[in-house]
């Protein structure tokens, strides 16, 4: 791709609307920030314009380690310019949702001082780069079809090893080593702590991640009277990965009509991959059937096993700042839940009658109770289809 690097001054990218972007930037630190708007108004350059206004104008992190600003945006253009447009979720535009939703949550009194200046730089990065090169197929699908990628890093983590090596190979490129004025031992650590932060945004380890983070946070309360205290490095990153994870699947704790416009783009993205999964005459992954939509459905599984879980977690690390993410994530939700019955297509019965609202109800007490007995793979949400299985055999 052909790679602008223009910058300009505050926001790191030429606006043509600086009123409309400074209005936008006074509202960086508020949790349901419009990120569609601001690539609009950032000339579709979001991942640039927000990582240099976080970390230079905001954090003012670029400056505390020796990082030169125009060739960190020259990197920040090329990272950007490897999103892939084409994806409709895992382009720029995600990456900066992600970041930004980071950077609030390390915001809150309640552990911005917990964390090194280091760390948090580490976590913000990680955001920005967590998905390049994304091509907006799964893992499993990587290694169903013996991807060269998924060869290379032998169906381990294969796009996170992805995401990562392409980071960093291009900050081996002198004109792009924003890093050079670190010193030896920030640099290996700043690595070290990138690569466990994206790695642990891997869904397969979703559960042993959360196991670990609620056992963390439970034994500091109780050795410290009911504050949260890390005393070590592997506390601080552990939870430092939740906080990461948390925010790469944070679009549902967000207003509903940012939810919907999210989910929309991820559901069309699995449907993409279906299509090609049918063409390969392969078994089509969960939730990847646009001939059989389960909207609805998946939304409530998703919020389910996974979301509320982890940010129920998050909301008793964090204490109250969360609350108010929570209670939308309740409320997203219900939204969902109530719309099952009301499309045929997506009810969760075998029987003749979608407005059935027993197994509706039992089906998702099914799945609450299934959260602590489920197996270490959260990559998909078949277990999903599991308990509606169970339930309607148990009629």
């Amino acid at each position: 791709a052909v790679v602008s690097t223009q910058s300009t001054g505050k926001y790191g990218v030429e606006v043509e609307d600086d009123d409309a972007m400074g209005k936008m930037v006074s509202q960086i630190n508020t949790w349901n920030f419009d990120l569609f708007k601001f690539a609009a108004i950032s000339k579709d350059h979001p991942l640039v314009s927000m990582a240099y206004i976080i970390l230079q104008t905001e954090r003012n992190l670029l400056r505390s380690y020796n990082v030169d600003p125009p060739t960190f945006i020259k990197y920040m253009f090329v990272i950007e310019a490897n999103y892939h447009k084409t994806n409709p979720y895992h382009n720029a535009t995600h990456g900066s949702d992600v970041m930004q939703s980071c950077h609030v949550l390390l915001g809150y009194s309640v552990v911005e001082q917990v964390f090194t200046d280091l760390e948090v730089f580490a976590a913000l990065f990680a955001c920005a780069i967590h998905d390049v090169d994304h091509p907006g197929l799964s893992n499993q699908f990587l290694s169903n079809t013996s991807n060269e990628l998924a060869i290379l890093y032998n169906d381990h983590a294969v796009l996170e090893n992805h995401h990562l090596a392409t980071a960093f190979k291009f900050l081996q490129e002198e004109e792009l080593n924003w890093a050079s004025g670190m010193d030896d031992k920030q640099r290996q650590l700043f690595r070290k702590m990138v690569i466990d932060l994206v790695l642990a945004t891997d869904m397969s380890k979703h559960l042993s991640l959360l196991a670990d983070i609620k056992t963390t946070v439970e034994s500091s309360k109780v050795a410290h009277n009911g504050k949260l205290v890390l005393e070590s490095y592997n506390e601080r990153m552990l939870v430092l990965q939740g906080i990461v994870h948390s925010c790469d699947i944070s679009s549902a704790t967000k207003a509903l009509p940012i939810y919907k416009a999210w989910t929309e783009r991820i559901i069309e993205e699995f449907y993409q991959q279906g299509d090609r999964e049918r063409d390969l005459g392969l078994n089509l992954s969960p939730m990847c059937d646009r001939q059989n939509p389960s909207i609805e459905k998946s939304q409530v599984g998703f919020i389910d096993f996974i979301v509320l879980p982890l940010w129920e977690t998050l909301g008793e690390l964090m204490f109250p700042y969360c609350q108010e993410m929570l209670s939308q994530l309740n409320e997203n939700r219900m939204y969902y839940f109530s719309r099952i019955p009301e499309s045929p297509r997506c009810s969760i019965t075998d029987g003749p009658e979608p407005d059935d609202r027993n197994n509706l109800i039992a089906s998702s007490e099914k799945r609450k109770n299934m959260r602590a007995t489920k197996g270490d793979d959260c990559s998909d949400l078949s277990s999903i289809d599991e308990a509606d299985e169970t339930t309607n055999n148990s009629d």
